[in-house]
């Protein structure tokens, strides 16, 4: 478990691995202020969202790379695990079901969702 300090806002400023003069809280790395800490970006915001959307962005590439595996038989689709077989189908069925519905909807200026 990590030991915290913190500022005077009681915001985790600092983890450390071992205990220091004026640093005895120690929590769990999963604990929310840690996470926090971890994820704040360097203007002190939480940074998150910036992962998540990169982690996304990623996941798409990731299917895209295995897409192009199996279409140039580097891989078999049955040689994927069963549940990553699960989740490339509902990946696919997904996308071609919102790719069916692009266009269909406007926001009320026109603008296409």
């Amino acid at each position: 478990m990590p030991y915290v300090s913190r500022d005077g806002d009681g915001r985790v400023v600092g983890l450390f691995e071992h205990p220091a003069e004026g640093v005895g809280e120690s929590l769990p790395a999963s604990h929310p202020d840690v996470l926090d800490f971890l994820f704040r970006d360097t203007a002190g915001e939480r940074a998150s969202s910036r992962f998540l959307a990169s982690d996304l962005a990623f996941i798409r590439v990731v299917e895209d790379l295995v897409a192009v595996l199996i279409e140039k038989r580097v891989i078999a689709f049955t040689d994927l695990p069963a549940p990553a077989q699960d989740k490339l189908l509902d990946r696919r069925s997904l996308r071609s079901y919102l790719s069916g519905v692009s266009g269909v909807f406007e926001d009320g200026e026109g603008k296409i969702i």
